[in-house]
């Protein structure tokens, strides 16, 4: 559901459960979630919604600067990124030549090599390098686990999501955060199987996270990496 307030909107799932209050909770991928009892009115969960709206909104923020990462970089010798989880020294050549900026991962460096030496280009070398990776990571991992899939993704794309590391749609069209290619394999994983249960359970219901367990019995701590180094993975 969609809810407009105080010129600002949020998304969030309903769960009637047998209980006598509500709770709203926003899990590591900022999905709201309000647990209510049966029967109540949608009044009065709007009603709740807009009472904790400012608390809402502060920590769909945390979770949206955690994302966008908040570490000031430099684009200098030595200045260090993050690869699959470990952090790589950059080595940059300057080069007149070169018919295309690019970024070449050997000897433990990321080596970029860039036409004109300015931050901007060194930069978007660095972005093209996480977005082509990511694919060739994500895609890889897709296959990895599409054995416990009866059905395929019928897209994938990488993009520069602000809020979310992955989304599915209705039409089963996976995208993918291009900051992925940060994190270690183990959190890429999580991030793929999380978004291909949602092939199956579009929310985040209890058989949702029952299918992630079993598919991945330590999920939990793919999610802890991700709240306690997402702000790392920024260029």
């Amino acid at each position: 559901m969609i809810h407009n307030y105080l010129g600002q909107t949020i998304r969030f799932e309903i769960k009637y459960k047998k209980r006598t209050s509500m709770s709203i909770s926003i899990d590591l991928y900022g999905n709201v979630e309000v647990q209510a009892p049966k029967g109540i009115s949608d009044e009065r969960v709007i009603q709740a919604l807009e009472e904790k709206w400012e608390w809402i909104q502060q920590k769909l923020k945390e979770m949206k600067d955690r994302t966008y990462g908040s570490e000031v970089k430099t684009y200098e010798h030595g200045e260090t990124f993050l690869y699959l989880g470990k952090e790589y020294p950059i080595e940059i050549s300057h080069d007149i030549n070169t018919e295309q900026d690019r970024v070449v991962f050997e000897k433990e460096k990321l080596h970029i090599i860039v036409k004109h030496l300015e931050d901007e280009k060194i930069k978007q070398a660095l972005k093209r390098f996480y977005y082509q990776q990511c694919k060739m990571l994500v895609e890889k991992s897709i296959k990895s686990y599409q054995s416990n899939f009866k059905s395929k993704p019928r897209s994938i794309r990488i993009t520069d999501n602000k809020t979310n590391w992955g989304t599915c749609d209705s039409r089963q069209q996976l995208t993918f955060n291009w900051r992925l290619a940060m994190a270690p394999q183990s959190v890429i994983d999580y991030v793929v199987v999380h978004e291909m249960c949602h092939m199956v359970h579009l929310n985040h219901d209890r058989s949702f996270w029952r299918l992630v367990g079993k598919i991945l019995p330590d999920y939990k701590q793919q999610e802890n990496w991700l709240a306690l180094s997402s702000w790392k993975m920024t260029v």
